[in-house]
């Protein structure tokens, strides 16, 4: 069952239950066995451990669960090392925070207002 590890915590620790060996450059796909009702109006968002991330290169691929989806949770981790990952059984392997969100209207139009960033790129606040 996904639970908060700590009081205050942002983010639900969803488990693997079985031992899971997951090659160099691979992902793996697990089952939770877990389907969730998140409140209408909000999103869960599956986001990497930061142990698992930082420590051992395992990251999260996707992680998008709307309100409306009734399926099983299901979490794709990614191997970006290049050694094997062993995850035991009980391993938490990833984290879903349940978030409001707003809806936004989308329009086409010719030009954008003015800002200080303009339409500098990746790096371009950098110092």
């Amino acid at each position: 069952m996904p639970r908060y590890a700590l009081p205050g915590d942002a983010g639900l620790d969803f488990f693997c239950y079985e031992r899971v060996v997951i090659p160099p450059g691979e992902r793996h796909i697990f089952h939770t066995g877990i389907a969730l009702e998140i409140p209408q109006g909000h999103v869960g968002l599956v986001w990497d451990r930061s142990g698992n991330s930082n420590k051992r290169g395992l990251k999260v691929l996707g992680g998008v669960f709307d309100s409306g989806y009734r399926g099983e949770v299901l979490i794709c981790l990614l191997n970006t090392t290049q050694e094997h990952i062993t995850l035991a059984a009980e391993s938490a392997i990833a984290q879903m925070l349940i978030q409001e969100i707003e809806e936004v209207s989308v329009m086409e139009v010719k030009e954008l207002s003015e800002s200080h960033r303009g339409e500098r790129r990746f790096g371009s606040t950098d110092v």
